[in-house]
């Protein structure tokens, strides 16, 4: 048997990268599965089409470095897909034409090009979040005299204690919840790294009075649906938006206001943070890689600048004058 018989094709490599690479060997979670499932579900029909070929005939070096830079052209201005999430999909992408690479050394010409290809730059704005009073108003805005209103408002009152994102909240089960000798919930985060938070006595209440309406075995969804499956990521989206909608009626700041779930997790950070807690333990609390993520709330709090701006004496400015070259100064600072 030759050599070249040992290197598999292109369907046989993506066989091979989810079932022995992420699965076998690196244990990858299921979400991280299912966004490089979602890359290749985008990028077979797209090169299948470009290359005027079914997909069966496609092989590794007909992912180069033009066609991609076409496919990821496509994602944003075909699909409307925004720069973080491109930049996802090209991770994706690298992190299987490193391991066809190794699997097919013939093609590395081509994968290295592939690689070379730079994530994009985008602008980062600044971290939105909700004030107490705004805050207050979503936690009271669902209608308590229904079921999904009192899942809402226990929902929201523990997204905000303990700035879990949506999949965590979602992910979480009846048996996470501790109310007997100490007041805490187990949340599953990033990386299947988990952190236990500790509740306030009115969130426990909340869940106290939540659990008796739903299933009673360990494993039942903490915040299920109407058919008794877990809220999927919309259902939390649309629950929020029908709650801040309610809530703008005794709170107008909140009018026209961009709120996702996950700002929820940004307030309950900048929170924290004025509260005088150590951005340590926020990072911590948060279930931050690093406390490089946690950052972004100081640069985003404005109260705290302004309190640092006020503690330096102000110094006079010298009055402007004119100058011949103001102009040609003034055309190059707008340049």
């Amino acid at each position: 048997m030759n050599s070249t018989t040992m290197i598999p094709g292109f369907p046989a490599l993506v066989r091979e990268f989810f079932c022995q690479r992420l699965i076998a060997q690196q244990n990858a979670s299921a979400r991280t599965v299912a966004s490089y499932r979602d890359m290749f579900r985008l990028l077979l029909p797209f090169f299948a089409e470009c290359r005027g070929r079914p997909l069966t005939t496609l092989t590794l070096a007909d992912l180069d470095a033009p066609a991609v830079l076409a496919f990821l052209d496509h994602l944003e201005q075909q699909r409307g897909n925004s720069i973080r999430t491109r930049n996802v999909r090209l991770a994706a992408l690298r992190s299987f034409l490193k391991y066809a690479a190794a699997r097919d050394p013939t093609c590395l010409p081509v994968v290295q090009r592939v690689l070379a290809i730079p994530m994009k730059r985008f602008q980062r704005p600044l971290l939105g979040y909700l004030s107490r009073e705004e805050m207050a108003a979503i936690l009271v805005a669902p209608d308590e005299s229904t079921w999904s209103g009192q899942r809402d408002r226990v929902l929201f009152a523990l997204m905000y204690n303990t700035g879990a994102r949506v999949s965590e909240a979602i992910g979480l089960r009846r048996a996470d919840v501790t109310l007997s000798s100490s007041r805490t919930m187990r949340i599953n985060g990033k990386g299947r790294k988990q952190r236990v938070i500790p509740l306030w006595g009115s969130t426990a209440d909340c869940l106290r009075e939540w659990l008796p309406r739903i299933g009673q075995e360990p494993e039942s969804p903490l915040f299920p649906n109407t058919h008794g499956g877990p809220l999927s990521r919309s259902g939390v989206e649309d629950r929020l938006h029908e709650a801040v909608q309610a809530a703008t009626r005794n709170c107008p700041t909140l009018n026209g206001r961009r709120i996702s779930p996950h700002t929820l997790r940004h307030t309950t950070a900048m929170h924290l943070l004025q509260s005088g807690v150590d951005i340590t333990v926020i990072a911590i609390w948060l279930g931050h890689e690093s406390t490089e993520t946690t950052h972004l709330y100081v640069e985003a709090n404005l109260t705290m600048k302004e309190k640092a701006l006020s503690r330096i004496e102000e110094m006079p400015s010298p009055p402007l004058r004119y100058r011949a070259d103001d102009e040609l100064l003034r055309f190059l600072e707008e340049l």
